[in-house]
């Protein structure tokens, strides 16, 4: 949806929060829920979507005439996508997913194919006044490659080059239709690339050079015109709740990216666990006890501990962190765990809202992105004491983001 205060705002939220895997699945979601949101929060004006497709889904849309009929629907209730979540390639529902979520990697052909799959609908899909992005992984899983230098090397490199052939076609969609696409890397703790110094090297000393070596001998064109066409089509998807548990400040990421030439794809608007660690071992004890239902099996949940020193220390994961907590150096965890967004305290916890409504704030002044997509995609393993209806969950979330652009 436009968001009414500044129409340059396109908000929606990311279908990966619905568990199903295949296209009658994923269409099934959007029957049943997105006609409902649109009723209650935007009934007269066109609604935006954010979907999320596995491969088996890509495919299956691609066959007979799904799409077109796909496309009719979106008509029919006046209802758009502009952008799509490419980060799981496969099951994110219902089963042990954890640093599979990384698999296949962009050294593979198979990420390759998934995303030119998901080109081919957005470049469809998309209306023709709007760019449309593909968030996806921050190229691969850190901890598959930390200790072997020169495979890590390997897989920096044979990324570049497949990013760049996913480019390659959508400069051909932009000759062809006039729309830009872009991929939207999206880091976050223990990605091969997790923070804004590591994506600025990625795409100084790896993209750039790789990239545009190999888009200026495909395409027959200047070098330096290949580095302008990677730097519009791959772009950064800024999930609030990964820089958060990074520690990064909001403004300090905008002006660096922005100073480096590297643009904004798409905010993620998510909210990671915050807690400050208490001195007193009792108290700590508590944290432990009121963390520990967070510590679930299906997704990856990294901690990452600021100490007193100021340092950082990671965890790959909260069930793996807690045994440490009693113990540790830190004054404060922050854990990647998307709560709703609408929660600043729960128990003894907190979010990171803050860092949203920061960025909310920085948006209206800064021309830095303008699709928002909410991703609060745990609903199935919180806590049950968090949980409510579903369908109002989602307009909760919305009516945040939306109370807080009114109020600034």
């Amino acid at each position: 949806m436009k968001i009414t205060k500044n129409s340059n705002f396109h908000l929606t939220y990311c279908s990966n929060i619905h568990p199903g895997e295949t296209w009658l699945e994923v269409f099934a979601n959007l029957e049943n829920y997105i006609p409902e949101l649109k009723s209650r929060l935007s009934p007269t004006e066109s609604f935006g979507i954010g979907l999320r497709l596995a491969d088996i889904a890509a495919t299956q849309l691609l066959e007979s005439n799904n799409l077109a009929q796909f496309q009719a629907w979106l008509t029919q209730h006046n209802l758009y996508v502009f952008t799509l979540n490419g980060f799981p390639y496969g099951g994110f529902h219902r089963q042990v997913v954890k640093d599979q979520v990384y698999a296949p990697d962009w050294s593979t052909q198979e990420r390759v194919n998934y995303t030119l799959n998901l080109t081919q609908i957005l470049a469809v899909l998309l209306p023709k006044e709007l760019d449309g992005g593909i968030s996806t992984l921050p190229l691969s899983y850190k901890p598959w490659w930390r200790k072997d230098q020169e495979n890590f090397e390997t897989v920096l490199k044979k990324s570049c080059l497949n990013i760049a052939s996913v480019v390659g076609e959508m400069i051909r969609i932009y000759e062809e239709t006039g729309k830009i696409l872009h991929i939207d890397l999206e880091p976050e703790p223990d990605g091969l690339i997790e923070n804004t110094s590591e994506v600025i090297d990625f795409y100084q000393n790896y993209l750039l050079p790789i990239g545009s070596n190999y888009l200026s001998e495909k395409l027959n064109i200047e070098q330096s015109l290949a580095e302008i066409k990677l730097l519009e089509h791959v772009r950064v998807c800024y999930d609030t709740c990964h820089f958060s548990v990074e520690y990064e400040e909001p403004q300090s990421v905008f002006t660096r990216l922005q100073s480096a030439g590297i643009k904004i794809g798409k905010i993620q608007i998510s909210a990671a666990i915050k807690v400050k660690i208490p001195a007193d071992i009792e108290k700590r004890s508590l944290i432990v006890e009121r963390l520990r239902p967070f510590a679930e099996s299906t997704y990856l949940h990294q901690v990452i501990e600021r100490r007193n020193d100021g340092t950082l220390h990671h965890y790959p994961d909260l069930i793996t962190a807690l045994p440490h907590l009693e113990q540790s150096l830190a004054e404060e965890w922050r854990i990647h765990f998307h709560v709703p967004i609408f929660i600043h305290d729960y128990q003894i916890l907190q979010s990171t809202q803050d860092d949203i409504a920061t960025v909310l704030n920085l948006l209206q002044i800064n021309d830095a992105c303008s699709h928002l997509e909410i991703e609060t995609y745990t609903w199935d393993v919180l806590p049950s004491e968090m949980k409510i209806d579903l369908l109002t969950s989602i307009q909760r979330e919305y009516e945040w983001v939306l109370n807080e652009f009114a109020a600034n």
